[in-house]
């Protein structure tokens, strides 16, 4: 199994050793391959990240080795198959540095915990003339799920605006913040603006008013150190193929007196203790949230990224990409024709941007002639298109195997779009 070099391991932002990203770049397979006989460059981090090969050995030797359904088996490989499931729980724990490890319910994703947040614990303390309050920054994921509570209950979504640099407006956020409010759902960071916002502070000022918060950490665990307790969020929600792991497995973190509250959101198997037509005892948290077979190999790699990013460390990675990022804006600071959709103070590595009189989808689709990978759409955050008045952005998004001279690849390739549409 691949390990990174030592040399990578976290101190202090600042005082990190030099951050080794060509050896990072050997522990991704799929880095070393060409596109139209060009090298790939990977600038759709924010969609989903590369697998080290650390998570596909992982991966391989649950499937070929360790392949059984977990919990209540008594042989071998059912046993082992759920000591490392549970382990990955304990992963989860550390990595968030969450209180306890039955505050980690494993979901297919960000989307499903959210989900399972709307309906199991608000939608029960929800009414008609309650408000729910978003942003205008959030992603479809932390947007339909409460359009659909609202047409359940009768609830209302307030949105805190965001100002021309893509920053909240926080004066906005504490006068929306009212005694009709009853949930706060927040993105951690922007999947389409790569706006941090201060959520710390967002989730005092509602618990000043007894209002419990849940925030979207989709965008936020890949790029950034997470410490829920500091947070003191009371719900965490993310995805593992944003942090370098499997599609279709993530966790949600949330307070454990919270989850002693909810009921079940799913029925069915290894969520209950017991079941008769006369009624059905559930099982204890977390479990009684993860009805049915899991995505088991997707947690146990889940559990493998985790293992792989916590050893380079997120303070390094944060200053790593800072630095890329700061290099990215320079560099398009000198393109011409090019203006930048996102410019918060507070920014991970997200660069969404506009060319003027070219489509994204034909910046995008020349760009892929030159092997490099880019986004292009409104990245489900319809309400981030429509306040900049575009119909969609180009976004490149970075992680820390991306390098400087793959940045400098994406302005000659823009620069080649112009010239093609001057």
């Amino acid at each position: 199994m691949s390990e990174v070099n030592a040399s990578m391991v976290a101190g202090q932002r600042g005082t990190v050793e030099p951050f080794d990203v060509a050896r990072i770049r050997e522990d991704f397979p799929i880095l070393r391959q060409t596109v139209r006989d060009k090298p790939l460059v990977y600038l759709d981090n924010a969609a989903t990240t590369q697998k080290p090969q650390a998570v596909i050995d992982t991966l391989l030797q649950y499937y070929g080795a360790q392949n059984a359904n977990i919990h209540r088996g008594v042989y071998r490989l059912s046993v082992k198959a759920t000591e490392l499931y549970e382990e990955a729980r304990r992963k989860v724990r550390r990595f968030l540095n969450a209180s306890r490890v039955e505050e980690i319910v494993f979901t297919s994703g960000t989307t499903d915990a959210i989900n399972l947040v709307a309906q199991s614990y608000v939608r029960p303390r929800v009414s008609r003339g309650d408000e729910i309050l978003l942003t205008e920054m959030e992603h479809h994921s932390n947007i339909v799920p409460w359009q659909l509570l609202c047409e359940q209950t009768g609830a209302t979504i307030r949105v805190v605006p965001i100002n021309e640099a893509g920053e909240l407006e926080m004066n906005r956020f504490h006068e929306l913040l009212t005694d009709r409010t009853k949930f706060v759902a927040i993105s951690h960071v922007s999947n389409a603006l790569g706006t941090i916002n201060p959520v710390a502070e967002m989730v005092a000022a509602a618990h000043e008013r007894g209002v419990s918060v849940l925030v979207d950490g989709a965008q936020g665990v890949p790029h950034l150190p997470v410490d829920v307790t500091a947070i003191d969020c009371d719900f965490y929600a993310f995805s593992g193929h944003k942090v370098f792991g499997p599609t279709g497995v993530g966790a949600l973190h949330a307070k454990y007196e919270l989850l002693e509250e909810m009921p079940p959101w799913r029925g069915g198997g290894d969520m209950i203790k017991s079941v008769s037509f006369d009624g059905t005892v559930y099982n204890d948290v977390p479990y009684k949230f993860e009805a049915g077979t899991p995505n088991i190999a997707g947690v146990i790699g889940l559990g493998a990224a985790l293992d792989y990013v916590s050893a380079i460390g997120l303070s390094a990675i944060a200053e790593y990409e800072g630095r890329l990022l700061d290099h990215a804006t320079r560099v398009f600071s000198s393109l011409p024709h090019v203006r930048v959709i996102g410019t918060a103070a507070e920014k991970a590595s997200v660069m969404s941007f506009v060319v003027d009189d070219v489509h994204p989808h034909d910046v995008g689709t020349i760009l892929d002639q030159q092997g490099i990978a880019v986004r292009t759409g409104h990245h489900c955050a319809q309400p981030v298109m429509t306040h900049f008045g575009v119909p969609a952005t180009v976004r490149a998004s970075l992680a820390f195997y991306n390098t400087t001279a793959e940045i400098d690849a994406l302005a000659t390739g823009l620069n080649e779009v112009i010239a093609v549409f001057e």
